[in-house]
């Protein structure tokens, strides 16, 4: 890890700490709530977070492209060596609710792959952070992909109803589910060796993805869309279709049974 490396880490460290006191102060009451779009709720804790962490990081690193679900999309990812991708807060829905599964997200984007990322759980004090070929760590211990290789009793992040749904061809083995809002602690559970697998068939947007994306590969596991393609982000479109993690015996389970079935509807 070189020098500016570990200092970009430190960065979004210091910046995640810093955000995440800022939904805390919010957390008992998160404001006003409006809709961006659609099912898409904000509440002025997302953007007071999202003003705090963009002083902080570009009044740091003048010179980096800036991407953040609050924010509008300047285009400066396009033309900077190194972005800023950010989610304020990945998981509103919860904050709203008052539950504690949501997360402060920033990785630090080159050539379309995160180099240095942070996801940071403030309401249960848990930092998970990486830098690229360096491992991935919680709460400064090293992390490790479960090794579980097979989709009976596994223990999936997903909710009950996708796998329910009369789309699939096979029907899909008995499995512990759970829920999380946020995709990034979805995706760092994962890393983390507390969860299987996770599953979504839902676009997810480069901010839910990029800082969970090293932090998931840096401790062994694979991620990929329902294709099975990698991630990468700095394309114009910044949405993804949906999201497989897991370690790689139990990925090419679940890749392979989502892509059998959207063959056979394509080809019925």
């Amino acid at each position: 890890m070189s020098a500016a490396h570990r200092s970009d880490l430190k960065l979004l460290q210091e910046a995640a700490q810093l955000g995440g006191v800022c939904a805390m102060s919010w957390f008992s009451d998160p404001g006003t709530v409006t809709e961006k779009s659609p099912n898409h709720p904000v509440t002025q804790a997302d953007l007071q977070t999202d003003v705090l962490l963009r002083d902080f990081l570009c009044k740091a690193r003048p010179d980096y492209g800036w991407l953040s679900e609050e924010s509008p999309d300047d285009g400066s990812r396009l033309s900077a060596k190194r972005t800023f991708v950010v989610d304020p807060i990945d998981g509103t829905r919860a904050f709203i609710r008052g539950k504690p599964h949501f997360t402060v997200c920033i990785a630090v984007v080159e050539n379309g792959r995160p180099l240095s990322a942070v996801v940071y759980n403030p309401a249960l004090d848990e930092m998970f952070f990486a830098q690229a070929s360096s491992g991935a760590t919680c709460n400064n211990k090293a992390i490790t992909v479960s090794a579980c290789s097979q989709l009976e009793g596994m223990n999936m992040l997903a909710s009950d109803g996708l796998f329910a749904h009369k789309g699939w061809i096979d029907p899909w083995p008995k499995m512990h589910t759970g829920a999380r809002n946020s995709m990034a602690y979805r995706i760092a559970l994962v890393g983390a060796g507390l969860w299987d697998a996770t599953l979504t068939l839902r676009p997810k947007s480069d901010w839910d993805l990029a800082a969970a994306d090293l932090i998931a590969t840096e401790a062994g596991a694979i991620i990929s869309d329902p294709a099975g393609q990698p991630f990468r982000y700095d394309r114009l479109k910044t949405i993804k279709d949906g999201v497989i993690c897991a370690g790689p015996a139990l990925h090419t389970l679940i890749l392979e049974r989502v892509l059998t079935s959207r063959k056979k509807r394509q080809n019925p």
